[in-house]
């Protein structure tokens, strides 16, 4: 049992919908600011957005305002990732980690062992 596991990748076509969940172990949950990462085929990990550990503030990379919500469910422990309007520059493997800052969140800053990530395949 990881303490990271993401899920909710799919394949969907340009313009469609998909919700990827993170379910972090307790200790981590609501103790820490948290972030989505995502890696395409063939290039570095990226940030994509983070959000704060009661969900007060989030911040979003450029490529993705307006079309992606970070969240944070209480109930169920869980952080999601609602992505809208999907391209095909979007395509990759979604990753969920714990940071310091969601200001300057990046792979480096992440702190705790990356889970298996979940493949997102967006086709034009």
């Amino acid at each position: 049992q990881g303490q990271l596991v993401e899920s909710g990748g799919g394949s969907v076509q340009a313009g469609g919908s998909l919700r990827v969940a993170c379910v972090p172990s307790e200790r981590i949950f609501g103790n820490y600011n948290m972030a989505w990462f995502r890696q395409p085929p063939g290039k570095e990990r990226e940030f994509v957005a983070a959000i704060t550990w009661n969900g007060q503030r989030t911040k979003y990379t450029d490529s993705v305002k307006g079309r992606f919500t970070i969240s944070i469910d209480n109930a169920k422990k869980t952080m999601y990732l609602q992505m809208n309007s999907l391209k095909p520059e979007d395509t990759a493997v979604y990753y969920c980690n714990t940071v310091y800052s969601i200001e300057e969140a990046s792979p480096s800053s992440a702190f705790t062992i990356w889970g298996q990530g979940t493949q997102v395949t967006v086709s034009s």
